[in-house]
């Protein structure tokens, strides 16, 4: 990354550089997902259930490996930063290797016990069937997305957000064809169902895996020799912010699983409607998501070069892009929330239930984007601690028992308005201790783990 103007406007224009083409590909990666659902939408409620008791363990899937990967890419982008270019390439070739074994691990774990952890949830007899003929292709598409995450990672730290989100444009295009045709099927043959979405998305990763290990090839940004030495050398760093990092992550997969919990009292109707609901906050959430990529690796190289004023800068207008953002995309869903809703639902009931949740989370999401980018870049400026502790307040202080409670007092309105609730109290708790740091005496911790 090049050095570049302080002015707010050069600032503004760098972030927009850095951050618009991996919105895009955020855009297209969550919009498919949300199709996805769609999709099988039309397949009956109870296909549609099925695949939402799935969605808190997928997040956990997503959150182990996006917590390594927040911890390579800090480690990478300082090195960097540093001018260590030869370490950059050791820790390169780490991310891949120890990633691809620890996400193979995981989801043979998940394979193995999905029985008693779908139960918990509340999932009945029928529905782990269904869920059954779904789960393996999912699991292998997770982990054929992970290695996807983590090469997407190596090109973020190197500054090259372009690549990542052609990438995930790509990977869409390709899942949005095959989805109807492994789904519905074509011609005499009548398609997989429900398995075929998670078939649709494990053959896009593959072909983005292929075009991707291509591109690392005319790369030199990889190391064969040194690595360990390295991964002894770097297991100390990489702990002290991968461990609170993907504790962090893992939060979310956790109160998911405690939530739907919740929205599994109210019916089956409620459960799909939570399962698109939550398609939709990622979907909306897309220039949060992508900040959380391009920004980090970002701050790391200034932290590496001791750049505290420019961290300060690019963290007021980072906050300031996602509330205006945020705000106005929440305000705009909740008045279509009824055309929104008929658009994505396959049944009168699951509608009117979707609409509700529209109307009172979508502008929340102001707040809980807040929060989320200054969770990101705690891990990025060494406070990963304060990170996991404010991550673990937003869900489990403010979200969840506010979550609990509105639906106690209100059924599933009172659940929305309870969710959306604890995600402004979240969002002002954040912004609290954010303003709290950058009035901080401004000075380089001692080591990776350490706090800013």
């Amino acid at each position: 990354m090049t050095a570049i103007d302080d002015s707010p406007i050069s600032l503004g224009r760098t972030l927009w550089r850095q951050t618009w083409p991996m919105a895009i590909g955020v855009l297209a990666l969550l919009g498919f997902q949300l199709v996805d659902s769609a999709f099988i939408a039309r397949l009956g409620t109870a296909p549609l259930a099925a695949q939402s008791f799935t969605f808190p363990l997928s997040f956990l899937i997503i959150g182990v490996q996006v917590g390594m990967g927040i911890a390579i890419a800090a480690l990478i982008s300082r090195a960097l930063g540093a001018e260590e270019a030869s370490r950059a390439r050791r820790l390169g070739s780490l991310v891949l290797l120890v990633g691809m074994a620890v996400m193979a691990c995981l989801a043979l774990m998940l394979w193995v016990l999905q029985a008693p952890i779908f139960s918990r949830l509340g999932a009945d007899v029928a529905t782990r069937e269904l869920i059954r003929g779904y789960w393996a292709p999912q699991l292998l598409a997770a982990w054929l997305g992970a290695l996807l995450y983590f090469g997407y990672s190596l090109f973020r730290a190197h500054g090259d957000t372009w690549l990542p989100g052609k990438m995930m444009v790509m990977t869409s295009l390709v899942n949005l064809v095959l989805d109807p045709l492994l789904i519905f099927g074509f011609g005499p043959w009548s398609g997989l169902g429900l398995p075929g979405a998670a078939w649709a998305t494990a053959v896009a990763f593959t072909v983005g895996l292929a075009v991707l290990g291509q591109r690392l090839r005319q790369c030199d940004w990889l190391a064969r020799h040194g690595l360990g030495d390295e991964l002894r050398r770097s297991a100390p760093g990489f702990a002290g912010i991968a461990g609170p990092a993907m504790v962090s992550q893992l939060m979310p997969p956790l109160a998911a699983m405690l939530a739907i919990s919740v929205v599994a009292s109210l019916g089956e109707s409620a459960v799909a409607a939570w399962g698109l609901a939550s398609r939709l906050e990622t979907l909306s959430l897309m220039v949060v998501l992508a900040m959380t990529m391009s920004l980090p690796p970002w701050l790391g190289r200034c932290y590496g070069a001791g750049d505290w004023a420019q961290i300060h800068r690019l963290m007021r207008l980072a906050l300031r892009v996602v509330v205006a953002w945020q705000l106005a995309l929440g305000l705009l869903m909740a008045l279509a929330s009824p055309w929104a809703a008929q658009l994505l639902a396959g049944s009168p009931e699951v509608h009117d239930d979707l609409a509700r949740l529209i109307r009172f989370l979508l502008p929340s999401y102001a707040a809980l984007g807040v929060c989320m980018l200054v969770v990101s870049a705690g891990n990025a400026l060494g406070w990963p601690m304060r990170a996991m502790l404010m991550s673990g307040a937003r869900l489990f202080a403010f979200y969840l028992p506010c979550l609990w409670l509105g639906s106690r007092l209100g059924g599933l309105t009172g659940l929305a308005a309870g969710a959306a609730l604890g995600n402004l109290m979240a969002g002002v708790a954040a912004w609290l201790v954010l303003r709290r740091i950058l009035a901080s005496p401004r000075r380089r911790p001692a080591s990776s783990a350490g706090e800013w």
